[in-house]
């Protein structure tokens, strides 16, 4: 049987012939995946893959130099929902109530571009109405975090998140509650990790949570990177991130995540010097040794004579 040809990728040569003179595994994995998918999403291409989010940058920042991803300039600045008329949006009366629900969680009132921004979350991005429900509410927790109690997210901002949910297939509510429990999860070891760093009364910045990031996508847990943040300060005398993160790449590599395996596989105490061997008396010849008594035997005979 024929296999279809919407199954197929094309691959032009130039393209295949860059990829194997670049000779990286994390690049080639990342332009198949754009080719497959249609786009850069990168917290979606790190899940499918299994790379770090760093990783899958590191890999588009290479495809970029090689010509076969567009430069970030050159692409879109934000993606924009469809523009929604005032009938679109009355249209369906089953939104009246999505939008009721909104306005009691936010705690004011819509004016006519929320309105549309909303629509366009539940018609354009497909999310059922109690997922939008959920997302809301996870965005006025996640701004809350960072702004102060009382303060909500405009709808810009949470149009911004909800592009994120719609291209991670985050559209049920078992998916919903599921990435709302991960990202909780998160930010419990990003807060350990950030206190393990001695990093308080501030955020981090922007380089330093990517460096986090990724450090915990591999999977380590906080305790292995409180040793490579004291290696890295008794080493460095200070928090040097490119030489801890090197520390935690070494150990990745080589399948080191716990304490226990850091400890067994990468122990770093002097090894104990082999003793010296003993100082041993030559051996004596059995015909002299027995010369030796005899002489010995015949003094003693003689008196000591």
């Amino acid at each position: 049987m024929g296999t279809d040809i919407k199954d197929n990728i094309s691959i032009p040569l130039s393209d295949a012939d860059a990829l194997l003179a670049c000779a990286d595994g994390a690049s080639a994995l990342l332009y198949l995946h754009i080719r497959r998918t249609g786009g850069l999403s990168i917290s979606k291409a790190a899940r499918e893959l299994r790379l770090s989010e760093r990783e899958v940058s590191l890999a588009a920042e290479k495809l970029r130099r090689l010509g076969l991803l567009p430069r970030a300039d050159a692409e879109p600045e934000a993606r924009e929902l469809p523009q929604y008329t005032a009938l679109d949006v009355t249209s369906r009366p089953e939104f009246a109530a999505l939008v009721e629900e909104t306005q009691s969680a936010l705690g004011r009132m819509l004016g006519d571009n929320d309105v549309r921004i909303l629509f366009g979350i539940y018609d354009h991005l497909g999310l059922p109405p109690e997922v939008v429900l959920l997302l809301i509410y996870h965005c006025i927790d996640t701004y809350r975090e960072k702004h102060g109690s009382g303060r909500v997210p405009t709808m810009r901002y949470i149009e911004k998140e909800a592009w994120f949910w719609a291209d991670n297939e985050i559209i049920t509510i078992d998916a919903a509650e599921e990435h709302i429990r991960r990202e909780s999860e998160k930010k419990q070891l990003l807060s350990k990790v950030q206190d393990i760093l001695q990093i308080r009364g501030r955020a981090l910045t922007a380089g330093e949570r990517k460096y986090v990031d990724s450090w915990l996508e591999m999977g380590f847990p906080p305790e292995t990177l409180a040793i490579a943040y004291d290696r890295t300060v008794v080493n460095t005398g200070r928090l040097t991130w490119r030489y801890m993160d090197k520390i935690v790449r070494t150990w990745q590599e080589r399948g080191l995540f716990t304490p226990e395996a850091v400890e067994a596989g990468d122990s770093r105490s002097p090894k104990r010097p082999a003793a010296p061997p003993q100082r041993s008396e030559p051996p004596v010849d059995g015909q002299k040794q027995l010369e030796r008594m005899k002489k010995l035997y015949e003094n003693l005979s003689n008196g000591g004579r």
